[in-house]
């Protein structure tokens, strides 16, 4: 909504500054010589400067405009002239002189830039969507998740220039403007705000009260289909202007900030507070029905329950009928093919919602893969909105590290696939006997030094051997302390056949992260650990000289300028673009 700028054509440009003539002259001067040298055959050099002076040469044409005429010399030799007072006088004068009329008072005209155009140059092909999706505090600043976006999209563009140059396809970012349209309570809650200290409860109320919002059951609903209706007018709006990306498979993804990410999250998941209510009237009814009742209770229980059955009954058959006749419309117009929070809320508002830890590893658990790709949550280690994800699917991954975020000028990174998981506080493990105890268990069958250390040195710290035998020498105390800590806790124990499977063994049970046994177990054995199909939670890095307690007040609107982060997304985006594009290679050969 800034304002309106007008685009126009340059046909007949200055020589030497290379600026347009204005539009209006431009066309007239254009129909003019379309009507007396159309066809005519055009010198095959273009040369910038004047090929050689026009003295003697008479105009062949001539066109008077308003304050200004031109001669056409030969169908690529055109001159301006001003006709102004002063300009005719110092005409006369020059020619008087033996100067040219075009030599001294003429602007030689070009027509057509001095650049000529090319096939390839035209913007890459977008073959990737982000609708990047605000937070709270729009209110306040309706423009900064346009400003944000185009950070971020700067950002994107200098990483792609760098890393994936080569490609032909682009990541286009566009952001989602979902605040200002909603009116809400209109003024009311402005009306009911103290005078004192009025600057900082009206940026309390263009700000955190869209938290409260969102949990008040009246204006939840226009939150959610503010968001909505804006997510499915750009992607209608985008693919209008750009026939060719469904044609072609365009991928769409979502970047959403703060509690952006808990509105999109209920957009794609159909989530609603009634469906929670009508769960807990059921858990109510079932303990009702456990506990002890007189015959009457009994028989009005009855009937209430063959009520209740009689009219969902009603409610399937009328909601069947409705979509005999009414195809109910996709709630977003497009697949999410990734969805990144970012400083993200989600996982409190999921826990809070009953969300419990399950035993599968699989992101489904949260967000089916049918609805949503790939699940990523990011965050900077001291943003105090931000929580985990991974915990509410897997709950030993509360003590296993977030994945780390390459920095931008990392070379030669390990891809993020290929990161091992390592625990996040090793003291949260349980303790095994003491000292003198571990001491003597030591050497036991069930117990081998060498591949005690190797799993803590490549599952718990991902450094090399090398190091943890090196650090275990630094002091007797500690290097105990944190053997006995881990020797038994953290070990799988050797195959029972010895020689070489059981080295293999060993090798391949050292890098999985397990649940540690029981304290005091007469076995070290460990069961066969659920890990996660695939990684959600990336954590950025923190500064080496970043003050944690200044980085908590800046670090939740910190992500749009990060080149991590634009290496981040981008990597995923383009990873995937490219295994779809090695796929169909292979397919067709």
């Amino acid at each position: 909504e800034t304002e309106k700028i007008p685009v126009m054509r340059g046909q007949w440009f200055i020589d030497g500054t290379w600026q347009p003539l204005e539009e209006e002259e431009s066309n007239l001067i254009e129909q003019e010589h379309l009507n007396r040298f159309k066809g005519q055959q055009l010198q095959e050099s273009f040369d910038m400067e004047v090929s050689k002076p026009v003295d003697g040469k008479e105009a062949i044409h001539s066109l008077k405009l308003s304050r200004n005429h031109v001669d056409w010399h030969s169908v690529d030799e055109v001159y301006l002239y001003s006709d102004a007072t002063t300009s005719k006088i110092a005409r006369t004068v020059t020619q008087k002189l033996g100067f040219s009329k075009a030599s001294s008072s003429g602007t030689r005209l070009h027509r057509g830039y001095v650049e000529e155009a090319t096939l390839e140059d035209k913007p890459p092909q977008t073959s990737h969507i982000v609708f990047v999706v605000h937070g709270i505090g729009q209110k306040m600043d309706q423009g900064r998740i346009i400003k944000n976006t185009a950070m971020m999209r700067d950002t994107a563009r200098k990483v792609e220039e760098k890393y994936f140059s080569n490609l032909a396809t682009h990541v286009e970012f566009l952001p989602v403007e979902w605040r200002s349209k909603l009116t809400l309570d209109g003024d009311t809650v402005d009306s009911i705000t103290p005078d004192k200290v009025r600057g900082l409860r009206d940026m309390l109320n263009s700000s955190a009260m869209d938290i409260m919002y969102y949990t008040s059951p009246l204006y939840r609903d226009e939150l959610v289909k503010g968001l909505q209706q804006e997510l499915n007018r750009l992607y209608t709006l985008f693919c209008s202007r750009n026939p060719e990306f469904e044609e072609k498979g365009g991928k769409v993804s979502i970047v959403s900030h703060s509690l952006g990410c808990v509105i999109t999250y209920d957009i794609m998941t159909g989530w609603n507070p009634v469906r929670l209510y009508e769960q807990l009237l059921q858990k109510e009814e079932e303990e009702l029905e456990e506990r002890w009742m007189s015959y009457e209770e009994q028989r009005l229980l009855e009937e209430l329950y063959v009520t209740k059955q009689r009219l969902r009954e009603l409610e399937e058959r009328l909601h069947g009928l409705k979509a005999s006749t009414i195809s109910k419309p996709p709630v977003l117009k497009f697949k999410v093919e990734n969805f990144f929070c970012m400083g993200s809320p989600l996982a409190v508002f999921l826990a809070l919602r009953g969300i419990r830890p399950g035993s599968s590893g699989s992101q489904d658990h949260i967000l089916p893969r049918t609805i949503c790709n790939r699940l990523l949550n990011i965050f900077h280690p001291t943003d105090p909105v931000a929580y985990r994800l991974e915990p509410l699917i897997l709950k030993h991954y509360s003590n296993i590290s977030p994945v780390q975020i390459h920095w931008y000028n990392t070379a030669n990174p390990l891809p993020y696939e290929h990161m091992k998981p390592s625990f996040l506080h090793p003291s949260k493990e349980p303790t095994s006997a003491p000292d003198s105890e571990s001491a003597s268990a030591a050497p036991s069958p069930t117990t081998s030094p060498v591949m005690v250390r190797r799993h803590y040195g490549e599952s718990i710290t991902n450094i090399g051997k090398a190091s943890i035998l090196g650090a275990a020498s630094i002091g007797k105390g500690l290097g105990g302390m944190l053997f006995s800590r881990f020797g038994r806790s953290s070990t799988t124990p050797p195959s029972l056949e010895t020689g070489k499977d059981g080295a293999d063994g060993e090798d391949k049970k050292a890098t999985t992260v397990g649940t540690p046994p029981l304290p005091h177990s007469s076995s070290a054995f460990l069961e066969p650990t659920v890990e996660l199909e695939h990684r959600i939670d990336f954590e950025l890095r923190e500064g080496l000289v970043e003050s944690r307690y200044w980085s908590a007040v800046t670090s939740h609107t910190a992500y749009w300028s990060s080149l991590d982060i634009a290496l981040f997304l981008l990597t995923f985006m383009y990873k995937q673009d490219q295994e779809e594009t090695d796929k169909s290679n292979l397919d067709t050969l």
